[in-house]
């Protein structure tokens, strides 16, 4: 019965699509406007820009490329085209044959501002529901950690997106995990986007053009993860003239530069980003140590692209995004003279190192002024590795002995792929895309090498689980429609199949959303999608580290599966200076894993020699909750208020005693405001406030006392600091002794805090520089990052009692960075 009505939707769809172009082909007296809107100065593509005819109340979006079609009955038409933070273009011509025309937008100074286009579409007007574009002006104006500015922390403060851990990058979309969040910049997959254990993203701001966060309502272009889609696009490169631009912080610097190389036809841009946090730590800790040992730690990122115009209807792109994290301690020791008899010599070297490769080469093709087509192949890998190395010398018996021994652990994903998208305007009450993609995975989920030589005794040992190749094909077709000016709607369908080893499966996703306007200012939207994830995340730890493991569904460990639904309102108030939304939303999750009680990847997957064997399967999680968000794009005063009410829940048949328990980042109430303002060119400052309700951990309720703990309470003299999250993760024998009441039942402090900013700009000969001085955390909140037990000695009763203690990570931290344009 589902594969009938599988194929009867494939059915409809072609049949739909057919109709489409028939009715376009029947009516010889409309002609179609075609091209792209693009940045006057610089020649970028505005991505989501509107092009309306003032004459026929008839108009159309630009696509990820900055492409639109519009097609119109013959005779006059007045074209005007839009943008955030851009002067409107208008045009006046008759229509009497298909055109081509490129619209180049000016940016806004800073006193035209409150300079508005009438025709600029409004949220209310809009058919896709919690979908939140983010300008990348107002992500660099915002107040950061070590003045380093970041696009991940900025989602954070949007309704329905709670972070993580104190100043990390963890996105939880509407009560998901990291995992189920589909990352893609300039449209290819990302799987670790984090640098510094998690405290900064891998994104320079200085490199990119557009942010996109999809929470809900996801269109059948996008597939593959249950939560949201956070889609980042780079910059193409200035196709007039050659400009850099960067920044030197505490912490990091960088610098971007871009041109033709081609005027008018090639461009390109190059973007560079690294921590000198080694240059310091390295002489600091061998000053301290006297030599004996050497720390360090830094992180870069490279962003590159290319692109070429070959002519009106076809475009080349390559781009390019390398980032790594290196993170290593080395430790000396000797004692005595080589060749005396006391000699002894010790060396260790430890290392992590991760980092992300992604390479895009994608070929646009405008094959008629109505359908516009995107050919890309890509390539992304995300590798992990871990050594340690010993090396030792001595003597013995007058003669000179030595040993050595390493131990190495390797994971990571490799993607290859190539896909083929289509837009498709057959009238201007409909805009059809579809395509097809296809994905070849290779997981490597752990590898894990041991040798030791030792004399005449050697040991090599090499223990690594299965590795897995899968093949992920996907089709999609969707339209995005209008039905008189009070109704639109986006239908569509996302197909997957999916192979790993033997087996097969297929997926049929439906997605809807729709829009009905109550009034002009004021309209109802709701959403219904159903979603399939055929990956997964194992995470070893809660601290950041990049320890966790990507791993594909299996026979053994299913794929998981969502669906969601919301609904709401939207609408613009006093003269479209605010825009304000309010939804509701509902999601079931199904097929989610976790870790089986008392162990994780170290301490029993490598052993098993294969991951399934050490996880629970058929977790099922339910979230629901409300969102608020008001927000202020035009003005001197910029900025917005999101609120969230949320539950989130999992329940797993062998953990909790089955029951339902609330997720670690179940978080009742999430507040954030947001304000930049302007003063004039030269001064603007920036602040933000955010408050949640503390996250769910496990904690011990009591104790009892076993034959290898008896006096773990009282007799014990060391006073023994165990970070609970550290301890449960490590030691399978930490629940014999403590027993805990219920699996995440223990609230931490609330979270709040205050972020300040202040720029300076100045114009100058050769550009333009900006200092930026910051406080994080302004009014100094001590904020939990983790609880642990501490046994505190009474000299009264001359015993030890247990005690709850907090953890706090980041108090109030001053910032300064300097960026400069040339």
């Amino acid at each position: 019965m589902k594969q009938t009505q599988h194929f009867l939707c494939l059915i409809l769809a072609c049949t739909f699509l057919t109709f489409s172009q028939r009715i376009a082909a029947q009516n010889p007296q409309r002609f179609t406007i075609s091209g792209y809107v693009t940045d006057a100065e610089t020649g970028e593509k505005l991505i989501t820009a509107t092009v309306y005819d003032n004459l026929t109340k008839q108009g159309s979006i630009t696509n990820d490329y900055g492409f639109f079609s519009l097609t119109l009955k013959s005779g006059p038409v007045e074209l005007v085209s839009s943008f955030s933070g851009y002067k409107p273009f208008q045009t006046r011509f008759v229509l009497n044959q298909d055109t081509t025309i490129t619209l180049s937008l000016g940016i806004f100074a800073l006193e035209e501002v409150e300079i508005v286009a009438e025709e600029e579409e409004r949220i209310e007007q809009k058919t896709e529901m919690s979908t939140i574009d983010v300008p990348i002006q107002q992500i660099r104006k915002l107040p950061a950690l070590l003045g380093e500015v970041d696009v991940i922390k900025a989602i954070q403060l949007m309704p329905g997106v709670k972070s993580g851990s104190e100043g990390t990058t963890g996105m939880y979309v509407r009560g998901g995990g990291p995992d189920q969040n589909l990352i893609l910049l300039d449209g290819v997959p990302l799987y670790y986007v984090s640098h510094l254990g998690g405290f900064f993203s891998v994104f320079n701001a200085d490199a990119l053009s557009s942010v996109k966060l999809v929470k809900g309502g996801f269109p059948a272009r996008y597939g593959g993860r249950l939560s949201s889609v956070l889609d980042i696009r780079m910059k193409e490169g200035n196709i007039n003239k050659f400009e850099g631009e960067g920044s030197i912080g505490l912490i990091s610097s960088k610098l971007s530069f871009q041109g033709p190389i081609i005027k008018g036809k090639t461009s390109f841009i190059v973007s560079g980003r690294r921590t000198y946090f080694d240059l310091f730590s390295r002489p600091i800790s061998k000053a301290v140590s006297k030599g004996n040992t050497s720390f360090g730690y830094y992180f870069h990122d490279f962003n590159a692209k290319v692109n070429h115009t070959f002519s009106d209807k076809d475009r080349l792109y390559l781009s390019f995004y390398l980032g790594d994290d290196n993170l290593d301690l080395k430790e000396k020791y000797i004692a005595g003279k080589k060749g005396d008899a006391n000699y002894s010599s010790n060396e260790f070297k430890n290392r992590i190192g991760w980092g992300n490769d992604l390479a895009a080469l994608r070929w646009n093709h405008i094959w008629s002024p109505r359908l516009f087509s995107n050919l890309t192949a890509t390539y992304s890998k995300y590798e992990l590795g871990i050594r340690y190395d010993e090396k030792s010398e001595f003597m013995q018996n007058d003669t000179l002995r030595s040993s050595s021994s390493f131990f190495e652990y390797i994971s990571g994903i490799r993607d290859w792929a190539a896909k083929l998208d289509f837009d498709f305007y057959p009238v201007p009450s409909h805009d059809i895309k579809f395509g097809i993609n296809s994905t070849f995975h290779k997981f490597t989920p752990g590898s894990l090498g041991y040798r030791e030589n030792s004399g005449s005794t050697q040991i090599d040992t090499t223990l690594k689980t299965k590795i897995h190749n899968t093949i992920e094909t996907s089709l999609y077709i969707e339209d995005n429609f209008q039905i008189g000016r009070r109704f639109s709607a986006n239908i569509g369908v996302h197909a997957v199949n999916y192979q790993v080893s033997e087996q097969s499966l297929f997926s049929i996703q439906p997605r809807a959303s729709f829009r009905l306007q109550l009034t002009d200012k004021m309209s109802f939207k709701g959403s219904y999608v159903q979603m399939t994830q055929f990956i997964h995340l194992l995470t070893n730890s809660t601290v950041g580290l990049p320890i966790d493991l990507w791993v594909p569904a299996t026979d053994k460990v299913p794929s998981q599966s969502s669906w969601q639904a919301a609904g709401g309102l939207a609408t613009s108030l006093w003269e479209d200076q605010f825009e304000v939304s309010v939804e509701g939303y509902y999601k079931k999750m199904e097929g989610l894993i976790a870790f089986k009680e008392g162990t994780n990847f170290f301490l029993g997957g490598i052993n098993e020699g294969t991951w399934e064997n050490i996880v629970e399967t058929g977790g099922q999680g339910e979230a629901y909750g409300a969102e608020l968000l008001v927000q202020k794009k035009k003005g001197k005063t910029t900025g917005w208020i999101g609120y969230t009410l949320s539950w989130n829940f999992r329940q797993f048949d062998e953990l909790n005693g089955g029951l339902k328990f609330p997720d670690r980042y179940d978080r009742r109430h999430d507040l954030s405001v947001v304000v930049s303002h302007a003063f004039n060119e030269r001064i603007s400052v920036a602040g933000t406030w955010v408050f949640g309700t503390g996250n769910a951990i496990t904690l011990p309720s009591g104790n009892y006392a076993t034959l290898e703990n008896w006096d773990f309470w009282g007799n014990n003299n060391t006073g023994s600091f165990e970070p609970i999250s550290i301890s449960s993760a490590l030691w399978g024998d930490f629940s014999a002794r403590l027993y805990e009441n219920g699996r995440n039942g223990f609230r931490m402090e609330p979270y709040h805090r205050l972020d300040l900013g202040v720029n300076l700009t100045k114009k100058t000969k050769w550009g333009e520089r900006t200092w930026n001085f910051g406080i994080y955390n302004a009014y100094n909140r001590l904020n939990p990052f983790a609880y642990y037990i501490r046994n505190d000695y009474d000299s009264n009763t001359q015993t030890y009692t247990p005690k709850l203690k907090k953890l706090s990570l980041f108090p109030v931290i001053p910032s300064v960075s300097y960026s400069f344009k040339f």
